[in-house]
């Protein structure tokens, strides 16, 4: 048997309506929400209570916005005009404006670590932050094709146990896996041919060039490590004690999180050292972009600066292959030879002579 809406929705309906059809563009008088709950939900409400129950959310913390204007009406009783007071142009103030939203969207859309299904439920939700002309907007989203296309279901859990195990100061243990040629995960194996258990101390989360990562020391080690969220599996929390940074080299004095990123800036572990090259001036936007702003210049021409940097060998052996054309590494040594024989290497495979 079908049974009217209970006046106690009412209110809860009201708000509905304001989140659903309302932003600062679009607003609502007291007559247009009567008229939507009329043929909506089906509910039958006069001015006045819809007036009351918008005060009511106010008085609640809801941050409606509305207009007020004067003008002059005639009183029932005594017949005479007097000025009232009207209320109209309702709308909800969001915590989001349409623009902060776009770029939360599009940053879910360009990160390369978030499995496409979960995706697309994390913009579902922020579409509904907004109102409905907002969705309507992005609507063509819908059709991008996808993040990455990497599928493990383990990311967002793996998130929550590293994070709470960072804040309860607790070692973790975990598999690491690699892609195969079949573009599947495997687990990486020790020597006896068995999935390898790392054993780490974690210390932050990172996201870099569009991946989560780890930054941690691996227990039987005393160096930094670098892992790839997206990689890890069967994560669990151990009850054994974190490593003090101060027993990690480089993080002695903790971990100065601007200058680790810099550092790393493909987030390989291994050593950091100074190093210096020369790089044609055209460059300096793409430097800037990689290595921050603790990079130093000089030995200006017209053409070319020197940059000096502090950064991971290995990670910057692989950068200066990236951009051999315009830079020359000039120093450490053993870097400029590794980089000469990676460039000589190249050019065998290349018939270059």
């Amino acid at each position: 048997m079908y049974t009217k809406p209970a006046k106690k929705l009412l209110i809860m309906n009201i708000l509905d309506i304001l989140k659903s059809r309302t932003d600062e563009n679009h607003t609502l008088s007291q007559a247009d929400i009567a008229e939507i709950l009329q043929k909506e939900y089906d509910m039958s409400v006069d001015r006045k209570t819809i007036r009351r129950n918008l005060m009511d959310l106010i008085e609640c913390g809801y941050n409606i916005e509305y207009s007020e204007s004067i003008r002059m009406v005639k009183n029932r009783e005594t017949g005479e005009m007097e000025e009232s007071t009207i209320m109209s142009d309702f709308y909800l103030e969001r915590e989001f404006t349409d623009s902060e939203l776009r770029l939360l969207i599009d940053s879910l859309l360009f990160s390369k670590h978030i499995p496409q299904k979960q995706c697309y439920k994390m913009i579902e939700k922020l579409e509904h932050l907004s109102s409905k002309y907002f969705q309507s907007k992005v609507k063509h989203i819908k059709t991008v094709s996808g993040s990455s296309g990497i599928e493990n279901k383990q990311l967002f859990y793996t998130i929550e146990v590293i994070d709470e195990a960072i804040s309860k100061n607790k070692q973790v243990s975990f598999h690491y896996n690699s892609y195969g040629i079949d573009k599947k995960l495997h687990l990486r194996l020790n020597n006896e041919g068995k999935p390898r258990v790392y054993i780490a101390n974690p210390y932050q989360i990172v996201a870099m060039n569009g991946y989560y990562y780890l930054i941690c020391n691996i227990d039987k080690f005393d160096d930094v490590a670098n892992y790839r969220l997206d990689r890890i599996s069967d994560i669990e929390i151990l009850d054994i004690p974190a490593k003090p940074t101060k027993k990690v080299k480089g993080m002695e004095n903790g971990i100065n999180l601007p200058k680790h990123m810099a550092e790393h800036i493909y987030m390989f572990s291994g050593e950091s050292a100074p190093v210096k090259f020369r790089m044609n001036k055209g460059l300096i936007n793409d430097v800037m972009d990689w290595f921050g702003n603790d990079i130093r210049f000089t030995d200006e021409t017209d053409t070319t600066v020197i940059a000096h940097v502090f950064v991971n060998l290995r990670a910057m052996r692989l950068w200066a292959i990236q951009y051999a054309v315009n830079v020359e590494i000039l120093s450490p040594q053993e870097l400029v030879e590794n980089v000469r024989q990676d460039l000589r290497m190249a050019a065998k495979k290349y018939d270059v002579s």
